[in-house]
């Protein structure tokens, strides 16, 4: 297990670095000059020009450029704005915000889906299951900013048990709307999914033996059926963890939340390639780590699988 480990981080490095290149390039390659459009429709003075992109480092060659990045990256220094402000500050506000509105997201997804996909897969071709599957379809038909606008209506200005919008993103309570929308995709494909495997393994050989063997019917559903059946879920759960960091820009723009998604569209409407690629950096991060965290959560779910 530990030289697996090792070999995944190592692996990691050249993933990091690529994906990093990738969307510095592209940031750096969009039109406009982000230091002129500091001044806006007023006339800018070359000199003051020169002066910041030198002190920005943004007169340098984009090699040399991106050298710096990374060099600067591994003492955790992500950069300024045009502004003179740390990237690092601007993240560390944003980032707390969209991690709580994920978790909650993702919790949610995680019970309700796996949940919903037992129940659905257990009673194939039953009431309960034919409900789940069109209740998922109605969801995944349906796109987020319609969701949100509809979940707005009812909850909040027709019976008043939420706020429309976040006023406090530091809220837990106000936070739960936005996440079951940011969710709600997702736990749609993780009951169609969860109820997928569980059909295919219900009709298992060691199902059959464990029924015959007397077992409980709990221990039977909990400790071999769901744990054999979890595996494709895993998979589906880790890579959405970053997605649902990364994918909250609609969302936290209708309900007014502060975080990525709100920073991250500013950021690119201010032409601030600093701050894009410091917060698409930590996402990165993310990704790799949920990825390693899956891998290794295979074996601790089927014991046939040895990284050895």
């Amino acid at each position: 297990m530990g030289r697996y480990v090792a070999r995944r981080l190592l692996q990691m490095i050249p993933v990091f670095i690529g994906t990093t290149l990738l969307i510095f390039l592209m940031v750096y390659a969009l039109p406009g000059d982000p230091v002129r459009a500091m001044w806006g429709d007023k006339a800018a003075d070359p000199a003051q020009l020169a002066a910041i992109k030198h002190q920005l480092g943004l007169d340098q060659p984009l090699w040399k450029q991106y050298g710096d990045y990374i060099w600067n990256l591994l003492h955790f220094d992500f950069g300024t704005t045009m502004a003179g402000r740390k990237v690092t500050d601007v993240i560390g506000e944003a980032i707390p915000v969209t991690i709580r509105l994920a978790l909650l997201a993702f919790l949610i997804e995680l019970v309700l889906g796996v949940a919903l996909g037992v129940l659905s897969g257990i009673r194939r071709n039953k009431l309960a299951d034919k409900l789940v599957l069109v209740l998922t379809l109605v969801v995944i038909s349906i796109p987020v900013f319609v969701l949100a606008y509809v979940f707005q209506t009812i909850f909040a200005d027709n019976l008043h048990w939420v706020t429309p919008t976040v006023q406090d993103s530091m809220n837990m309570t106000q936070l739960l709307l936005p996440a079951i929308v940011l969710g709600s995709l997702s736990l749609a494909y993780v009951a169609r999914l969860t109820r997928t495997t569980v059909v295919e393994n219900i009709r298992a050989d060691y199902m059959r033996t464990a029924v015959a063997k007397g077992l409980p019917k709990r221990r039977i559903i909990v400790r071999h059926l769901l744990r054999n059946s979890m595996i494709p879920v895993v998979t589906f759960l880790g890579t959405d963890l970053g997605a649902l960091m990364g994918g909250a820009i609609v969302t936290e723009g209708i309900f007014n939340v502060q975080g990525v998604g709100n920073a991250l569209y500013r950021a690119v409407n201010q032409k601030e390639g600093a701050t894009v690629v410091g917060f698409v950096t930590v996402l990165v991060l993310v990704y790799l780590v949920a990825s390693l965290i899956v891998d290794l959560l295979y074996a601790v779910l089927d014991p046939r699988i040895r990284y050895a």
